[in-house]
Parts: C-alpha cells; sequence; structure tokens
C-alpha cells in the first residue's frame, strides 16, 4: 500500500456509487481518512465490507444527516444538493485536503423538444448544484488552511454533445464551465481545481442499460479512481483548472 495520502482528510461525494466506491477505496488503501456522503444504507454497508471495516453508527437531529463512523471511512447520509446538510456536514470538519466530487445524474434519449423540464431541472441539480453546493462549503475551509484540492467529475458529454442529451450535455459543460472558473478565483492561493471527463463507465448500471456493447473498451471506475488519486497528490502540483478526457479506447 502506498501512503501519499497519510493523514490526508478527503471527502468523497457520492462515494459509494460505482465511481465514487472506487475512489473511496483508492484513497483508503493509500493511508487518507476518507468522508464519504451517501443516500443510500446498504451501499454504504457494501463498501464498509469492500473496505474491511465493520459497522458503527449514531443518529443525529431528525433532519440532520446520519453519521456513520469507522476510521479512517466515515459515513454521512446527506443530500449535497442541500445546502443546509452541506454546510452542518463541514461545520465537523477541523481540515478538508481533498474534496472529489462524483455525485451525477443521466437523462437522455430524446431531443430537446421533448424533455421534459422536470428532467432539465434533475441534471441541473445532480450535476452541477451538487459541485457548487460542495465547493461553496469546502473552499473556505481550503483557503484558510492554503491548500486543498477539488476534483469535479463531469462527462465526455460536456464537450461531445451528442444528438438526445441536450440537457445532461448542458449541465456538464456548466460543470465544467463553473470549475474552470472556481479554478481562476483560487489562483496563487494554495488550492487546485480540476474537472475530469470520463466516457460512459464500465458499471454494472450502464453494462444493463447497454447490454449489447462492449464493456472492454470502457473505463473502468478504478482506472478513473487513479487518475483522480494523481490529480490530487503531489506529482500534479502543475496541474490546476484543467479537463481532464478520460474516454478509454471506445
Amino acid at each position: 500500500m502506498a501512503d501519499r495520502f497519510q493523514g490526508r482528510a478527503v471527502l468523497v461525494a457520492g462515494g459509494t456509487g460505482g465511481l465514487g466506491r472506487a475512489v473511496t477505496l483508492a484513497f483508503l488503501n493509500e493511508g487518507a481518512a476518507v468522508h464519504v456522503t451517501y443516500r443510500s444504507e446498504g451501499e454504504f454497508t457494501s463498501l464498509q465490507s469492500a473496505a474491511g471495516q465493520s459497522a458503527q453508527s449514531s443518529s443525529g437531529l431528525k433532519e440532520a444527516p446520519v453519521i456513520h463512523r469507522v476510521a479512517p471511512l466515515y459515513g454521512h447520509r446527506a443530500d449535497v444538493t442541500n445546502e443546509q446538510q452541506v454546510t452542518t456536514l463541514l461545520e465537523k470538519f477541523a481540515r478538508i485536503d481533498v474534496l472529489v466530487n462524483t455525485v451525477g445524474a443521466y437523462a437522455g434519449g430524446t431531443p430537446l423538444w421533448q424533455t421534459g423540464l422536470d428532467v432539465y431541472e434533475r441534471m441541473m441539480s445532480q450535476n452541477v448544484r451538487s459541485g457548487f453546493v460542495l465547493a461553496r462549503a469546502a473552499v473556505p475551509l481550503m483557503l484558510a488552511q492554503k491548500s486543498g484540492l477539488i476534483v469535479n467529475i463531469s462527462s465526455r458529454a460536456a464537450v461531445d454533445h451528442a444528438a438526445g442529451a441536450s440537457a445532461y450535455a448542458a449541465s456538464k459543460a456548466a460543470a465544467v464551465a463553473m470549475m474552470d472558473s472556481l479554478a481562476a478565483d483560487v489562483m496563487g492561493k494554495g488550492v487546485r481545481v480540476n474537472t475530469v471527463l470520463p466516457s460512459i463507465i464500465d458499471t454494472a448500471a450502464n453494462r444493463a442499460a447497454m447490454p449489447d456493447a462492449d464493456f472492454s473498451k470502457w473505463p473502468k471506475p478504478e482506472e478513473i479512481a487513479q487518475v483522480i488519486l494523481f490529480l490530487a497528490s503531489e506529482e500534479a502540483k502543475l496541474i490546476h483548472g484543467a479537463s481532464v478526457p478520460v474516454y478509454g479506447t471506445s
């Protein structure tokens, strides 16, 4: 096990999902204390099992996020599009060295004029608002400690605008623009901000949705996780304001 992140505090939003789980395990494997946000208790329990840990839990107030702690893995049941829940969560942190936002959603298959406004709003909430709310809460901590790293997950769709995905593509492009502007905001202040642009990720959900596809050409979550760890490491200290394509061989 490497120790590039020994003693570092890492927050992986959506850390129990297809990509988030791989990112969480990769940081744990390199010595970080990893906090994850999640919505499904079952997914968090599965993550704990994969990390070789057993569960302990405590509940806060009725409206507060439920928090589980099993060092060095900490689970926070929270909706990261909810500003109050994210603020409450980040108030618990003495410091935060790395923020990785893997929260996102996909909807497509219809032309713009047949896409409901509810779909548009869900894409903007999951793919843009999540990153905005998280960064808005985390950046002041990073500025105070004069260090920090943010990696936001967007998509190839941010730059490759296929038919039938207008709301999704718009939200992913907006997420890239938002992080680019944030990178300019924090230039020279010890905080780095980058974006990763995966193509279709080789997850169980995507395989089920596209059973006839050639899965071997899709980037695997574990491979994308290594790109994220590189961006969060000292080896990538000169990379700031970048959008890194991770398309596989498809």
